[in-house]
């Protein structure tokens, strides 16, 4: 063999031994996350973005599930088979769950050792999103209130002023009425009742001040008087408001095609019916209605948490989420929905999200609604999922107007009591 054949044979050994090496130093990070038809573009680009900086680190994610019931389902058998991911973003009111069963990963450890932490834009008030039982068991990456949106040209039309919109449901359900008279083959309002975790149920009782269990979390407290206002606005919603009974995916639906004057829901969809509805309509947005002056609203999205129990992994994982909850991911998620950041630090930045909000107003309403905040109540004990389920089978009796209001919240007390740790 000549010199230079050598030469090249050496050379080449060294470029495999050289990869091989590359590639044994790889740690792969796997990740879970939820509800891909507003989350998939996001989580792809932030991964991207991170393994560009970190080249030492891999992403893998798992199929993503439709909704954070799935989720928490899916986590929960994983965690029996030995298959859960690294890295899993649950919703705010799932935490709990995983706190409990020693699923999830105290990250208070991890933030001790950040010298700098007091400047990374973690804001303690946002930062207790995730904290349960005095833990830190997950960070918040997307984060929302409830809101009204409301398609302008039809206000217009039905003799309303869209500078000037109604702040309480009595006045959103009279200019319902007037919209749906107005314009042949348009609805006035829809309240999206059956979101995912009795959110907007939970929105409603807060709003007038009241909470859904006593303090020993022992005893139902959804049916005091707030609860017994909440549930008779939702069957006034019906009665007065002009609300069909129809699910969320069809309200969605009705009030991208502008056919829905009204419409009640997350900020989480901001981005999304933005981008769909164009120029066709004018969209605007409002602050959910406040009943009382202790009313409060759940903050709703989801936390990113550490499932990992293996050190080496665990160093990689706390990396993403740094990354993921930090200026850059926020950044991106923020611009791909409707949600806004746990992170305070891109939202004054001139580079970041500053002037995003300044040409999106519609975003600042949520903005707006933060000192307003509470946590997103998780039911304790085994039965906490079975209880989401129990509430949601009683309220849709109320929206189909089979059960009178009273008798569902009393009959939804009683079984959601008969479910509660004893």
């Amino acid at each position: 063999m000549s010199i230079k054949s050598r030469f090249l044979l050496t050379g080449l050994a060294m470029t495999l031994l050289h990869s091989a090496s590359a590639a044994a130093q790889t740690t792969e990070i796997v990740v879970d996350y939820p509800i891909p038809d507003m989350f998939k573009p996001v989580h792809e680009k932030i991964a991207h973005d991170f393994m560009e900086k970190y080249p030492q680190y891999k992403v893998r994610f798992l199929a993503p599930t439709p909704d954070y019931e799935a989720a928490t389902q899916q986590s929960l058998r994983q965690a029996v088979t030995g298959q859960l991911s690294d890295v899993s973003f649950q919703g705010l009111n799932r935490q709990r769950i995983f706190a409990d069963r020693g699923i999830a990963v105290d990250l208070e450890p991890f933030i001790a050792q950040e010298k700098n932490w007091s400047q990374m834009g973690y804001d303690p008030a946002l930062l207790s999103l995730g904290q349960v039982n005095g833990k830190q068991v997950g960070i918040g990456f997307s984060l929302s209130t409830p809101i009204i949106y409301y398609n302008a040209d039809l206000v217009r039309k039905a003799g309303g002023d869209p500078d000037k919109f109604p702040t309480t449901w009595d006045g959103i359900f009279a200019l319902s009425r007037k919209i749906e008279a107005t314009t042949a083959n348009t609805h006035g309002f829809h309240f999206d009742w059956d979101i995912t975790g009795n959110w907007m149920w939970q929105a409603l009782v807060f709003s007038y001040g009241g909470s859904m269990l006593d303090a020993s979390e022992k005893t139902v407290a959804f049916n005091q008087a707030p609860g017994q206002a909440a549930i008779q606005t939702l069957a006034n919603m019906v009665t007065e408001g002009t609300m069909r009974n129809v699910n969320s995916k069809i309200s969605l639906q009705d009030f991208l095609s502008g056919n829905l004057g009204i419409w009640s829901h997350s900020t989480s969809r901001l981005g999304g019916v933005m981008k769909q509805v164009g120029s066709r309509f004018e969209v605007r947005t409002a602050p959910f209605p406040i009943s009382s002056p202790q009313g409060r609203l759940p903050a709703g999205g989801n936390a990113v948490m550490m499932f990992t129990k293996d050190p080496a992994k665990q160093k990689a994982v706390w990396e993403y989420i740094k990354f993921a909850t930090g200026p850059i991911g926020s950044t991106i998620m923020v611009k791909e929905t409707g949600y806004f950041p746990a992170n305070t630090l891109p939202v004054n930045d001139p580079a970041l999200l500053k002037p995003f909000y300044e040409a999106n107003p519609n975003h600042m309403t949520a903005i707006k609604q933060l000192t307003l905040l509470t946590g997103w109540y998780a039911f304790p004990g085994e039965n906490g999922l079975k209880i989401t389920d129990v509430i949601k089978d009683h309220l849709q009796t109320v929206v189909a107007k089979s059960t009178p209001a009273k008798t569902a919240l009393d009959n939804m007390a009683t079984d959601v009591q008969a479910l509660l740790p004893q």
